[in-house]
C-alpha cells in the first residue's frame, strides 16, 4: 500500500504536468521545426525516387535533405508569421495529409496540371477518394503535429527584432541550401538532369507553387472573354432535298488502347463494336494525360504539336467554329464539365438526372447520354454536331461505372481504395467497364440508326489513358514528357451511315487505310471540319484524316 501512494502521485503529477506543457518558441523555430517535418516525414515518394537513381548515397541524401528543408523553410519564412502561423500551418499538415497519402498510394506527379485536375473535381469524384485507407495518414501527417502546432506559445517580438530575426532565419536556409548543393553538386546536377521530374514529388512545396501557377491563369483581371475563332467558316452548300447530317463525337473517358479489343488486347472487350463494321484507328495518342488537358487541346487547332496552354484556352473551340459556319452544336455532359471547350453553346448536364434504370445514388450510366437523343437533334434544323462527354472508366472506382450484367471478367475491386485489391482485380474492373462502354457505343450506333431523316455518323476517341500498376503507377495526370504510353496511347473509331459515307463520298477502304497509321489528338479538329465540309482560314488539310478519302 505505501509504494502505491507515490506511483500515483507520480501519474497524476505527469498527467498534470503533459496538461499544462506549453513551451514558447519563436516563429523562427517553428518554421525550422515545420520543415524538418515536411522534409522527413512528408516526402517518403519524393526519397524513394530520388535515391533510387544512386543507392546508398549517403552524400546525396544529406545534400538533398539540406535543400528540402531549405526550400520549404524559405517558402515557410515569407508566408508564415506570428500572427498567422498556426491556422496556416494548420492548413498546411491537413493538406499536406491528402496530398502525401495520394501521391504515395497512386505514384502521383503534383504538377500544374495535376493540380488543376484537383481543382476542378466535382463532389462526387471526391466522394469516391475518401476511403478508410485516409484515417492513418490524416492522425499521423496532420492531427498530431495540429495538436503538438496548438500547445505552442510564440513569442512575442518588436516588429524591428521580428524583421531582423526574419532576415537571419532567411539566409541562414539560404547558406544550408547552398551548402547542401556544394557538397553533392555533381548528384544532384545529374538527378536534377535526368529526373526532373522529382521535383514534382517534394511536398508541400510542389502543390503550392502549383496553386501560384493555377491562381495567375484563373485571375479574374488576366483571364479575358475567349478570343474567336473561324469567323470566316462557312459551310459549303448542300444539294437540295439532300437530308441533314448529324455527327455524333463522343469523348471517352480514361480508356487506354492497351485494352482496348479492336487493337488486339488478349481479351474482347469490345464485341459488340467488332460487328458493326466501325473503323478502328489502333495507333491514336492523346494530348494529355488528363481531361483538364486533354479536352481543351483536342477541341483547338493548336494542339499538341506546338503547345501552348494559354493559346488553347484563351481561343474558342471547334465547337465555336461550328457554329460560326451555321451548323448547331450541343454538349450532353455525364462528367465534369466541357472544361471551356463549350463555353457559351448549349450544354446539357446530365449526371444529376434521375431516369430509373439509368441513375442511382448521385450518379448516372452512360447510356443516360443518349436518351431522348433523337428528339434533342431534331430540336434545331439544319446539320447537327452533338458531343456525348461519357463518365466512362474514370478510377479509381471501375467498379462503379457498370452495371450488374457487365460484370465478366472477375474476381473485381469492389472498392476505391485500390491498396486493398490485386492487380488482377483492379485488371478486371477496368475492362468490364471498357466492356459497358463497348455496349453503350454500340447503342448509340444503334440509335444513330434509328434517326432515319438524318445521315449519321459517330466519331469515338477517349481523353487520355490510365495506368493499372504498371511501374508502380495507377490512374492518370503523369507530366506529359515523363508519362507511361498506358496514360497516353488510346481509342479511336469510326462510324459512318451509308447515306452519310455516299453523300459525303468517303471511300470506306482508303480510310481504313489511313486508320492503320499513326494519328493523335491533333487530327480531330481539322477532320470534324473536313468532314462537315467547312471552309475556314482555320482549317489544316494535312491533318484531315479524311484528306485523300473523301470528295
Amino acid at each position: 500500500m505505501s509504494t502505491a501512494v507515490p506511483v500515483a502521485r507520480t501519474s497524476r503529477l505527469s498527467w498534470r504536468q503533459l496538461r499544462s506543457w506549453r513551451p514558447q518558441i519563436s516563429t523562427e523555430i517553428l518554421i525550422l521545426l515545420s520543415s524538418a517535418f515536411f522534409a522527413l516525414v512528408c516526402n517518403g515518394l519524393f526519397w524513394r525516387s530520388a535515391m533510387a537513381t544512386n543507392p546508398g548515397n549517403v552524400l546525396l541524401a544529406v545534400s538533398l535533405f539540406a535543400l528540402l528543408l531549405s526550400v520549404h523553410a524559405l517558402l515557410l519564412g515569407l508566408l508564415v508569421w506570428r500572427w498567422n502561423a498556426k491556422v496556416l500551418l494548420t492548413v498546411l499538415f491537413v493538406t499536406t495529409a491528402f496530398a502525401t497519402h495520394y501521391m504515395n498510394s497512386y505514384n502521383v506527379y503534383l504538377d500544374a496540371d495535376m493540380l488543376r485536375n484537383v481543382l476542378a473535381t466535382d463532389h462526387k469524384e471526391s466522394r469516391e477518394l475518401m476511403t478508410p485507407a485516409l484515417i492513418l495518414p490524416l492522425l499521423g501527417y496532420a492531427l498530431l503535429p495540429t495538436l503538438l502546432l496548438w500547445r505552442v506559445r510564440l513569442r512575442k517580438r518588436s516588429w524591428g527584432k521580428t524583421l531582423l530575426w526574419r532576415v537571419l532565419l532567411l539566409a541562414g536556409v539560404m547558406l544550408i541550401g547552398g551548402g547542401g548543393a556544394m557538397a553533392s553538386f555533381q548528384d544532384l546536377s545529374a538527378l536534377m538532369r535526368n529526373h526532373r521530374e522529382v521535383r514534382y514529388l517534394a511536398t508541400p512545396v510542389n502543390y503550392l507553387i502549383a496553386l501560384k501557377q493555377n491562381l495567375a491563369t484563373a485571375s479574374p483581371i488576366k483571364r479575358q472573354p475567349k478570343l474567336p475563332l473561324g469567323t470566316d467558316a462557312k459551310a459549303t452548300p448542300r444539294a437540295a432535298g439532300s437530308k441533314p447530317r448529324l455527327l455524333v463525337l463522343v469523348v471517352g473517358e480514361t480508356v487506354r488502347a492497351q485494352n482496348w479489343g479492336l487493337n488486339g488486347y488478349a481479351r474482347q472487350t469490345t464485341p459488340e463494336l467488332a460487328q458493326t463494321g466501325a473503323i478502328n484507328f489502333p495507333d491514336m495518342h492523346a494530348c494529355g494525360t488528363s481531361t483538364e488537358v486533354s479536352l481543351p487541346c483536342m477541341f483547338s487547332p493548336f494542339g499538341r504539336r506546338n503547345y501552348d496552354e494559354k493559346q488553347i484556352r484563351g481561343n474558342q473551340s471547334l465547337l465555336h467554329v461550328l457554329e460560326h459556319a451555321g451548323i448547331a452544336t450541343l454538349w450532353r455532359d455525364n462528367q465534369s464539365g466541357c472544361k471551356g471547350v463549350c463555353e457559351g453553346l448549349q450544354t446539357q448536364h446530365l449526371d444529376d438526372a434521375t431516369t430509373p434504370g439509368l441513375c442511382a445514388d448521385g450518379r448516372c450510366m452512360d447510356e443516360i447520354l443518349i436518351d431522348d437523343l433523337a428528339a434533342q437533334v431534331r430540336a434545331k434544323p439544319g446539320d447537327r454536331v452533338v458531343v456525348l462527354h461519357q463518365l466512362g472508366n474514370h478510377g479509381p472506382s471501375y467498379f462503379q461505372r457498370y452495371p450488374a450484367q457487365f460484370r465478366q471478367f472477375v474476381p473485381t475491386c469492389d472498392t476505391a481504395d485500390l491498396g486493398q485489391c490485386s492487380r488482377e482485380q483492379i485488371v478486371n474492373s477496368y475492362d468490364n467497364s471498357i466492356r459497358y462502354t463497348d455496349h453503350f457505343l454500340s447503342r448509340t450506333i444503334a440509335a444513330l440508326r434509328g434517326i432515319e431523316d438524318y445521315d449519321t455518323a459517330m466519331i469515338y476517341l477517349s481523353d487520355h489513358g490510365e495506368s493499372l500498376g504498371e511501374k508502380g503507377l495507377y490512374l492518370h495526370g503523369m507530366p506529359y514528357a515523363i508519362a507511361p504510353e498506358e496514360q497516353t496511347r488510346v481509342p479511336m473509331l469510326m462510324w459512318f451511315s451509308p447515306g452519310f459515307a455516299a453523300d459525303r463520298g468517303i471511300d470506306l477502304a482508303c480510310l481504313r487505310e489511313r486508320a492503320a497509321q499513326r494519328a493523335d489528338h491533333d487530327n480531330l479538329f481539322p477532320s470534324v471540319l473536313g468532314l462537315m465540309q467547312v471552309k475556314t482560314a482555320v482549317y489544316d488539310r494535312a491533318q484531315d484524316v479524311f484528306a485523300g478519302c473523301s470528295s
